[in-house]
């Protein structure tokens, strides 16, 4: 449960993001319930954007105030659970079918069902406003990667741990030189998030180094701070790790200048009235189903980010303006046809040919969706070259590998399972489905695959397979960078 997002009357955004893209900077009005509202400027930065601006206006005119004192019962089968939260791709976001989705949202989820809990989230625009709800009691819980601090625990109920992160300076990679130590901060135009962890180390950092200076941000979010140091508006900012890992795909030019401190725990909070739920969320995170739903946040949100490539991302971003207008109708159109989402042919046509239409292998695979002679002759494809052909071939054989598998498959582990079959081949996803049984693992869970595929390419394990030996780890390569992919390609589909 949410606050209504589609009642949005009395907001406005102004702003021309680039067609298609939308990834351009914003302005957007807050109105409230007097209507006078004040101008943010906000980025887009992922596919959830421009929903994600309209959810935080509806919490806005929803009439909710953090301030406000509050005597909240305790959740049971008809009183939700209710929790705070912020807007962003480490928290809780709306996905490309506007449905709420996000490493927070998925745990708090996953917790509240094992307790017979409905949650109803309220969606907040700062950290200090999530802070102020928790110490005025307004909600249950707060899940909005707040990290743990001896300050923060003196006043509230820590609730279950899930991420250790560090703080890093980051700043636009072609401001030379960068800041490398703290003394080398007394020169940097430094602006964070108001109330935020990086407040206070900050300020310990200051009261030995007493030139590092800085500006607390009272608007901008840390995923709206990044941004401006990516468009050259802002010098630098401070932002924890996974945040910086997640947005630099967006953001190739974004540099982790140094990190400062300390590893920090993120994770969970509630009032000190509600101590009971915060255990209890601590005590359902060391169970089995806790242990599960945390590697399954993981799997989805973290586990496939590799290591960062400026040159390849860079090429992306670049590529997205210059090659992917040519056919991005033609993504739609075969996704139309084919029931596969237009994002990830487009993913994977990236994947294949850098969307050059007239790439040719070594081993003769061609086109845009590099299709073989044997397999484009068996969908029809005439001439592998012509991309319109290559797109529609290409979506009709993934369409055909994911409706090989067996339905009762959940997505998306279903999605990553016909994406390696169309790497690897489905004889071969079949030998390592079969070897995943004989070891235990479970042949319909992506996470347990992507660790048996490999064995296609070891001698201990592939002569008794089937079909023999494969190179297993290219299909966990090529699921890998196409997620990668995916993400920053999406917002251009929405």
């Amino acid at each position: 449960m949410v606050h209504d997002l589609s009642a949005v009357a009395g907001h406005s955004i102004e702003g021309n993001p680039r067609p298609g893209r939308g990834r351009e900077s914003a302005l957007v009005r807050l109105g409230g319930a007097t209507g006078a509202g004040q101008w943010f400027k906000v980025s887009v930065m992922y596919r959830s954007s421009i929903v994600s601006i309209l959810a935080l206006a509806a919490f806005v005119s929803s009439g909710c105030d953090p301030h406000a004192a509050a005597d909240l019962s305790a959740p049971d089968g008809t009183t939700p659970l209710v929790v705070a939260t912020r807007n962003s791709a480490t928290t809780w976001y709306l996905d490309q079918d506007k449905q709420p989705t996000g490493p927070e949202h998925d745990l708090m989820e996953a917790f509240a069902r094992e307790q017979g809990w409905e949650v109803e989230w309220r969606l907040l625009d700062s950290t200090a406003e999530v802070l102020d709800a928790l110490k005025s009691g307004q909600v249950h819980l707060a899940a909005a990667g707040l990290t743990h601090l001896p300050g923060r625990d003196a006043q509230l109920a820590p609730g279950l741990v899930h991420s250790q992160v560090v703080q890093q300076v980051v700043c636009h990679r072609e401001d030379r030189p960068l800041p490398r130590k703290p003394a080398d901060l007394a020169d940097v135009d430094l602006r964070v998030t108001a109330d935020s962890s990086y407040v206070e180390m900050l300020e310990a950092m200051a009261a030995t180094q007493p030139t590092i200076t800085f500006h607390a941000d009272d608007r901008g979010s840390t995923e709206v701070l990044l941004t401006q140091v990516a468009l050259h508006e802002q010098e630098c900012t401070v932002a924890d790790s996974n945040i910086v890992r997640v947005l630099r795909r967006h953001w190739p030019h974004l540099e982790v200048a140094m990190d400062i401190g300390p590893g920090q725990q993120t994770g969970w909070y509630a009032p000190k009235s509600q101590a009971r739920i915060a255990q209890q969320s601590r005590d359902w995170h060391e169970s089995e189903a806790g242990q599960r739903a945390f590697e399954r946040m993981q799997e989805r949100y973290y586990d496939y980010i590799g290591k960062f490539d400026f040159v390849d991302l860079r090429a992306l971003n670049r590529r997205l303006d210059e090659r992917l207008p040519r056919y991005q109708d033609e993504f739609v159109e075969a996704a139309e046809q084919t029931g596969m989402p237009a994002d990830l042919l487009a993913a994977m046509a990236y994947q294949e040919s850098h969307w050059d239409p007239r790439a040719v292998s070594p081993t003769g695979v061609r086109g845009l969706m590099m299709l073989t002679r044997s397999t484009a002759e068996s969908l029809g494809v005439e001439n592998r070259l012509d991309p319109v052909e290559s797109i529609r071939g290409g979506a009709r054989y993934l369409a055909d590998r994911h409706e090989r598998l067996p339905a009762d498959i959940p997505e998306p582990d279903r999605t990553y399972l016909a994406l390696a079959s169309y790497n690897i081949g489905r004889a071969h996803l079949l030998d390592a489905r079969k070897l995943a049984r004989e070891l235990g693992k479970n042949p319909d869970s992506w996470a347990d695959m992507r660790e048996v595929l490999p064995l296609k390419a070891d001698k201990r394990y592939y002569p008794q397979t089937k079909y023999g030996y494969a190179r297993g780890y290219e299909p966990v390569h090529y699921v890998q960078r196409i997620r990668n992919y995916r993400d920053v390609i999406g917002p251009a589909f929405d």
